[in-house]
């Protein structure tokens, strides 16, 4: 077969999907174009999912006719003035985005630029130009792509539905509104408006809590911190406000939104400590650094970035992370407590009935019927008190401490504690689980985890791909106090498990480890999750739900609490313990 040249018309129609892969894509290259053009209002209106149009309007520079007619030519761009690759500034550079949009779509633009007479439109069709013509557009540009993808039918037909794009093009718009708040975003669909973010000015802060909702922002705490020239700020989640995927994670470099491997790893690094591996914290990181210590133009959407020290990124956004949650680890979620306090008020909306007198009985009504005795029904005996309430034949104690002192234990589950100002209720498992894992990770830190040897060694039987994946760790794992032989083909033999956990059921210890092992894939992930490993070893150790606790040792547990760091939540990201307030309890029963 004889090699020839392709049409111009399909090549840029093969090109254009590599910038363009769905409608989210066109939208994205829009907006960005409106924020490089110094916009302070962009509106952005879709249909079917941006399938049958894309409408985005600006009050940016605008362009003239001659501009205009260049700017749907490929490669053709006002965003490199110099030419200079190694310093970008700009969102968009490529000169790719309206000539793409264009070969796979019917294309409008209405624009006018500043002190201009008049404005100006062309219209492509499928990649056919249309001549320039005089608009009476007032300021700005307004861009409109219809039918996408219409001239390349393989492209349309692997569209998801109308909902994901339009999701997909939420998604697109708000992250780019959450790097510029001083630029008011609007988005509308079929359904109507769907948000309209006002400008914020330079108050970061209060944009990201209008993308992510109060809550995000009674659950967040700042991040400032800077190493050699390259800054980091914004907001990030407590571990006990996370999510079931990496969604909610909001990263830029330099105002460039941006998902990128090097930042995922960086988080889930610094949230190790608090969160279970099927959860993922809510953050928003600004990273600023000198445009020429970082490649933008490494991924045809400008979606991954290359550092030229990626280490001292990384190291940064996980040092800062980690010394925030540190400070503000004894911190439980204050979502929590509103379910509590919404749980508890959601009986006052009860019809009221009066109280039936205390002497009141049926059998002694005249309307009772004929032959009734009062006489106790075993069917209404509820059995003993669940609250245990032995903490008051201690002598009374102060609530003084931060999480106060224990007044009762609630199913032999959760600890009841008085405050100065209101009362805590504990999650006893979660709590001890916590304070048993610090005190592992301390041991092996100073000296190792010490370890107590077993009288009578115990044999764990593991199948093919446990044994394959904890055989290659049984040294590092001694280090971690859990002493482990092979015997024979499919097992292995326990002589030593670490002294902190006492007594513990050796053969769903080691299986719960093998399987860390085998989901890691290789000997050298034990390295990267030793911590995980320890919080698997405190999760059996520690104190279960049913087991009743004395007054002593709940105040005990309580001290401890109080000095163990990240407290405020358990190894898995699930809240220790939540706090009402004696205000919000006054309020439940009407005396506020």
């Amino acid at each position: 077969m004889p090699v020839r040249r392709l049409d111009p018309l399909l090549v840029d129609r093969i090109a254009a999907g590599e910038v363009v892969e769905r409608p989210s894509s066109a939208v994205k290259e829009l907006v960005e174009n409106a924020l490089d053009a110094g916009a302070t209002r962009i509106d952005v209106a879709v249909e079917q999912g941006g399938k049958r149009l894309i409408r985005v309007i600006d009050d940016g520079c605008g362009m003239d006719e001659g501009d205009l007619a260049l700017a749907i030519e490929r490669h053709a761009t006002s965003k490199i003035p110099d030419g200079d690759l190694t310093s970008i500034a700009t969102l968009g550079f490529r000169g790719e985005a309206l000539p793409s949009i264009a070969a796979v779509a019917d294309l409008t633009i209405d624009t006018r630029a500043m002190g201009a007479p008049h404005g100006c439109s062309i219209r492509v069709d499928a990649g056919e130009k249309r001549g320039l013509t005089a608009s009476n557009w007032p300021r700005g540009t307004k861009i409109e792509a219809r039918a996408l993808f219409a001239a390349t039918p393989a492209r349309l037909k692997f569209l998801k539905t109308e909902r994901t794009e339009t999701a997909a093009i939420v998604d697109v718009v708000k992250r780019l509104a959450m790097a510029h708040p001083q630029a008011r975003f609007s988005l509308s669909a079929d359904s109507g408006a769907l948000f309209d973010y006002p400008p914020c000015g330079d108050d970061s802060a209060r944009r990201i809590f209008q993308i992510l909702g109060e809550d995000f922002a009674a659950n967040a705490f700042r991040l400032e911190a800077e190493r050699e020239g390259v800054k980091l700020s914004g907001l990030a989640g407590l571990p006990t406000y996370s999510r079931g995927n990496a969604q909610m994670q909001y990263v830029y470099v330099n105002g460039r939104p941006v998902r990128d491997k090097l930042f995922a790893g960086a988080i889930r690094a610094a949230y190790l400590d608090f969160l279970s591996h099927d959860r993922h914290p809510v953050v928003a990181l600004f990273i600023d650094c000198d445009p020429r210590s970082v490649d933008v133009n490494v991924h045809p959407a400008k979606a991954e970035v290359r550092f030229a020290d990626p280490g001292l990124v990384r190291g940064l956004v996980v040092g800062a992370l980690k010394q925030a949650l540190a400070e503000k680890s004894h911190r439980s979620a204050d979502t929590n407590t509103r379910a509590a306090i919404d749980v508890l008020a959601r009986g006052n909306g009860a019809p009221y009935r009066a109280p039936a007198p205390a002497n009141w009985s049926l059998p002694r009504s005249p309307y009772a019927p004929a032959g009734l005795e009062d006489q106790p029904q075993a069917a209404f005996d509820a059995g003993a008190p669940m609250a245990d309430a032995r903490a008051h034949e201690t002598p009374a104690q102060e609530p003084q401490s931060p999480l106060g002192a224990a007044r009762a234990q609630l199913h032999e589950t959760y600890i009841i504690a008085q405050t100065q100002d209101g009362l805590v209720i504990v999650d006893q498992h979660a709590a001890h689980e916590r304070i048993v894992y610090e005190k592992l990770k301390r041991q092996r830190e100073s000296a190792g985890v010490a370890r107590q040897m077993l009288l009578i060694p115990a044999v764990v039987d593991l199948d093919e791909s446990r044994m394959n994946a904890l055989a290659p760790a049984i040294d590092e794992l001694a280090a971690l106090g859990l002493a482990l032989e092979t015997f024979g083909p499919g097992a292995v033999l326990v002589r030593e498990t670490p002294a902190l956990l006492g007594e513990v059921d050796c053969k769903r210890l080691v299986e719960d480890i093998a399987d860390i092992l085998a989901e890691e894939g290789d000997a050298r992930g034990l390295s990267r999750r030793l911590d995980h490993v320890l919080a698997t070893c405190a999760c059996h150790h520690s104190v279960r739900a049913g087991r009743r606790l004395s007054a002593p040792e709940m105040n005990a547990l309580l001290r401890e609490m109080e000095t163990t760091p990240g407290a405020g939540q358990c190894n898995h990201g699930r809240p220790t313990y939540i706090e009402l307030k004696l205000a919000d309890i006054e309020k439940l029963f009407g005396r506020r």
